[in-house]
């Protein structure tokens, strides 16, 4: 197994334990370990609907993928008692991201 950078090769599979968890704990200012189990099941909850409901292969080697999981996860974890859509942001880097994969278009 190949690890740069705290990303992993492109022949793994992207998982919490490669940089999400400690980049999510930086963005929402936690430096104890407390909620760790907590964010990392928002984490594999956010990897497995991107991956099983929206048909995308996230690759722990692309930054840009990590950064959405990071994105979209820390989002998840301070909007869980709302009710609230998606911000526009995070709607325009899924779509990007769905196209880009070619994604959907067995939907047209």
């Amino acid at each position: 197994m190949v690890e740069q950078q705290g990303f992993l090769s492109a022949a793994q599979p992207f998982s919490a334990e490669h940089g999400a968890l400690d980049l999510i704990k930086a963005r929402l200012g936690i430096s104890s370990s407390v909620r760790d189990t907590y964010l990392t099941a928002i984490i594999n909850g956010v990897v497995k609907e991107l991956e099983d409901e929206k048909g995308l292969v996230l690759d722990g080697a692309n930054p840009y993928h990590l950064m959405f999981v990071v994105d979209y996860a820390t989002w998840r974890y301070q909007n869980r008692d709302t009710m609230e859509a998606m911000p526009r942001h995070l709607q325009f880097r899924l779509h990007n991201m769905m196209i880009h994969a070619g994604g959907g278009a067995s939907d047209v």
